[in-house]
């Protein structure tokens, strides 16, 4: 009977010990695996750029460069205020060098190659249109007073100082045009991108703005009245450097579907260029990497 009575305290006791939890736990997390499995922080999280919908991506870019006038002398000549209060304009938009060339060439590179100067220095092949180019997008860049004689020895008042595309690869490529091609392309196959050098008269170098001014407005009449613009196109009016004592210079912004706005962000000519390649889709160079896109100027289907 004892015998019996102990056999059946053993057998409860081991079936107590296999029911009941086990004294050993599962290890705690590491750090490094908790860091791996931890939700992020709630700080913000990187932009992450998706493809844009074909609608919201513009169908053409117009790009007018003037001439050495800072933001207050322009806004006292008529013809500028005029388009400046038509259309959308930064009020913090600056040069990023002097003189003229190493800004042109920051337009079109994200650099001004350490350039000083408004002589002529062959550069490596590349820059925007090469980007276009390689990209298939269409594109031309007219010049006032080139003539047959090309990009390197036309006459006055076309300036090879003002035409940027001559200097990457050490010539000009076949998207070079002169000037008296715009209104036919205007009015026929547009490219979807577009620059404009007018001659040193008509871009304010020579002129003053009492004829540069009302020429540009004129241009402007041309770009507006054209399929191109108005089918979701953006034209972007800038001058290349101040006149010495400011800096800030005017950057217009036309688009049919913003008017008559101000921006005080501050923007420079990285910003114009970040503009362009972020609309056809390519990388960015150089200091555009960095620098503040145009977001703020255009309307929600140019972004």
């Amino acid at each position: 009977m004892i015998r019996v009575a102990l056999k059946a305290a053993v057998l409860v006791a081991l079936v107590a010990e296999c029911s009941a939890p086990t004294a050993i736990s599962s290890p705690a997390p590491s750090a490094s695996a908790t860091a791996a499995t931890a939700p992020a922080p709630s700080g913000p999280t990187p932009k992450v750029v998706l493809p844009t919908a074909a609608p919201a991506v513009p169908k053409h870019l117009f790009v007018i460069v003037m001439e050495n006038t800072s933001l207050a002398t322009a806004l006292r000549a008529p013809s500028i205020s005029s388009l400046a209060t038509t259309y959308t304009l930064a009020t913090n938009y600056h040069a990023v060098s002097s003189p003229s060339l190493p800004n042109y060439l920051a337009l079109t590179s994200g650099s001004t190659w350490g350039i000083t100067d408004d002589g002529y220095h062959a550069l490596p092949a590349g820059g925007l249109g090469a980007q276009l180019t390689a990209a298939g997008v269409s594109w031309r860049a007219y010049m006032e007073g080139l003539t047959s004689a090309g990009c390197m020895h036309s006459p006055y008042p076309y300036a090879l100082k003002h035409n940027p595309f001559a200097y990457y690869g050490g010539s000009c490529p076949d998207n070079v045009v002169s000037l008296d091609a715009l209104d036919a392309d205007l009015a026929q196959d547009t490219p979807r991108f577009v620059w404009i050098t007018p001659g040193l008269c008509h871009d304010g170098h020579d002129c003053a703005l009492a004829e540069s001014g009302p020429w540009l407005e004129g241009l402007v009449a041309k770009i507006v009245a054209s399929a191109a613009w108005r089918d979701g196109g953006a034209l972007f009016i800038v001058w290349d450097e101040g006149d010495g004592r400011s800096s800030i210079v005017p950057l217009i912004v036309a688009t049919r579907d913003l008017a008559g706005r101000r921006v005080d962000a501050s923007y420079d000519h990285y910003s114009l260029l970040a503009a362009i390649e972020d609309a056809f889709g390519l990388p960015r160079l150089g200091a555009a990497r960095d620098a503040r896109p145009l977001s703020d100027l255009l309307p929600a289907a140019t972004r």
